[in-house]
């Protein structure tokens, strides 16, 4: 109950921000027909690059667009604040609650990811469905396990961005490990291009990465590519990324927990 609550606050938090979510609206519908059109133009002259036809092509970008603040796909996340009350020492007072450190960030986050797919989410793919032919699913089951499949991949972009805060416990400073890793966050998960379209066999290895499990696989999921078998092996990979890396930052966390120093003291 206790973590039902924080993320049920965390949800609270976030849609006060209405001019903020507003706006990010606006940001995600405009560069999603500016990525649109590029891919127009890149897929007229190159026809089923990656194994994708143009309306699915295009329901890729859309798609990045409504996960873009709902996984944190640029970083952040609000995960940023932990590497803020790391440096500050602040973290002294969450070690005292009577709550799991990473189960009370965990629930902050998927609060917030619940806000922002139904605030930053649905809005531009709903845009993007009524200016462009999209590929979507007409069934619900298909549906159903698009939204399972952006669940796994918020988990395993809170336990990436988790382990990048958690470093400030050595690093004082996170800010540049941060930047390093949204950066590496857009590239590999699709954000950029479609991780199918990397040239020769780094297309395959860029899959096996955890990234590919934020956009990557829930895309080929809403669009069909993945079904059957591959569905299943999609969610697999998906689970086990997410309970591999939320694993690690748990070892991590006890590492940096058992001696803390704050301030000296």
């Amino acid at each position: 109950m206790v973590y039902a609550a924080v993320a049920a606050g965390s949800f609270r938090r976030y849609a006060t921000y209405r001019i903020a979510t507003v706006a990010g609206v606006f940001t995600n519908t405009v560069f999603g027909f500016i990525v649109a059109y590029t891919y127009i133009a890149l897929w007229d002259e190159r026809p089923h690059l990656g194994g994708y036809d143009q309306a699915q092509a295009l329901t890729f970008v859309w798609t990045a667009q409504a996960l873009l603040a709902t996984a944190a796909l640029m970083g952040g996340g609000g995960l940023d604040e932990l590497q803020e009350r790391i440096r500050t020492g602040d973290i002294a007072v969450d070690l005292y609650r009577p709550a799991d450190l990473q189960l009370w960030w965990l629930a902050a986050d998927l609060g917030r990811a619940g806000l922002q797919l139904l605030g930053r989410g649905v809005a531009p793919m709903a845009v993007g469905a009524l200016a462009f032919p999209l590929a979507l699913p007409g069934d619900a089951l298909t549906w159903g396990c698009f939204l399972l499949s952006v669940l796994f991949g918020v988990l395993v972009s809170f336990a990436l961005r988790y382990l990048v805060a958690l470093a400030s416990f050595w690093l004082l400073d996170g800010s540049g490990l941060a930047m390093i890793s949204g950066l590496a966050c857009m590239f590999f998960t699709g954000m950029v291009l479609p991780l199918r379209v990397f040239p020769g066999g780094s297309a395959e290895v860029v899959q096996l990465l955890p990234w590919a499990a934020i956009l990557q696989v829930p895309a080929d999921v809403l669009m069909g590519v993945r079904s059957g078998d591959g569905l299943v092996r999609g969610l697999v990979f998906q689970a086990g990324w997410a309970g591999a890396l939320l694993a690690l930052g748990r070892l991590v966390q006890s590492a940096a927990t058992r001696k803390v120093v704050v301030h000296g003291g």
